[in-house]
């Protein structure tokens, strides 16, 4: 398995940056973004949130919201996906001071690992002590029905690599971080409190990410039930691994928005991912929410 990254654009927006230099660190290319983002806002967030495929309408929720374009931004890049509009956002939920990152990219569109969690990174850099993390998801279960929400205890990578591939970025965590409790455990009970009170049913199970586009065969999503999992996809853990990498709290959240092939009784297509994920928009505003506050505190 291989892939292929395209050479760097030239930033268009009003940040002068540097090209990405592949001999400079992850921190000092997390500096110049940071640098950016104080140059215009002075906002101090407590919570991060990364919002997933059709779910990024939660951003313009925030109270006092301030937009910045992930191209106005020194190496920060926005998804060619439909349902990712690549903007780093800040405001309130309730009290609490939050930052979201409205879409994000992928590994399938030709970036490197590095690049994908490079907004995770900046939102952790930025001071947020939790990361809450949404995704659009495929169920495993035959149970389940589309439009579920599951609380992510647990994760399969099966990208077949990792953001902390090469030397490690000593300013950034440890060579070996741990990874027992990638998905916070005080986090996840917040998400089940919050869930209970506002009469949300919330499914709980493990998360398989994988490289992508496609969809996954009947046979692979065989493999991945014996395997464990309860929902796949393609995002997110290379994002927990980096996050958990700089000591920061991850809380996950997928939104099944189908059943996979050969659990699904048709064929899969993205619209019915977005569908799905905006048919669940107030189940989702609702537990989010909730979540913040909690995660805030």
């Amino acid at each position: 398995m291989w892939l292929m990254f395209p050479k760097q654009a030239r930033y268009s927006g009003r940040v002068s940056a540097p090209l990405h230099s592949s001999h400079s660190p992850p921190s000092a290319r997390l500096a110049e973004t940071v640098k950016a983002v104080r140059g215009r806002t002075s906002f101090e967030p407590k919570v991060g949130l990364v919002l997933g495929s059709g779910l990024g309408a939660f951003a313009d929720t925030l109270e006092g919201l301030v937009k910045i374009p992930y191209s106005e931004l020194p190496h920060m890049h926005a998804s060619a996906v439909v349902g990712h509009a690549g903007n780093l956002c800040f405001g309130h939920v309730g009290k609490v001071p939050v930052v979201c990152m409205q879409g994000r990219i992928h590994l399938y569109e030709g970036h490197s690992p590095e690049a994908v969690v490079h907004g995770a990174r900046t939102m952790a850099r930025l001071g947020v002590g939790a990361v809450l993390i949404t995704n659009a998801a495929g169920g495993l279960e035959p149970s389940w029905e589309a439009g579920d929400l599951m609380l992510m205890t647990d994760h399969l990578n099966l990208t077949g690599t990792t953001p902390l591939l090469g030397p490690n970025d000593d300013a950034l965590g440890p060579r070996f971080p741990d990874m027992s409790t990638a998905y916070d455990l005080e986090l996840r009970a917040a998400a089940r409190d919050v869930a209970a009170k506002a009469g949300i049913t919330l499914r709980e199970g493990i998360y398989a990410g994988l490289l992508g586009p496609s969809y996954e065969t009947p046979a692979e999503v065989r493999m991945l039930g014996k395997l464990g999992a309860q929902a796949v996809g393609m995002s997110t853990v290379l994002e927990t691994i980096a996050l958990r990498h700089m000591k920061v709290r991850v809380g996950a959240l997928s939104c099944i928005t189908n059943l996979a092939a050969g659990i699904s009784k048709t064929e899969l297509d993205h619209a019915e991912v977005e569908e799905t994920a905006r048919r669940k928009r107030g189940d989702l505003v609702k537990l989010l929410g909730g979540w913040i506050e909690k995660a805030g505190a």
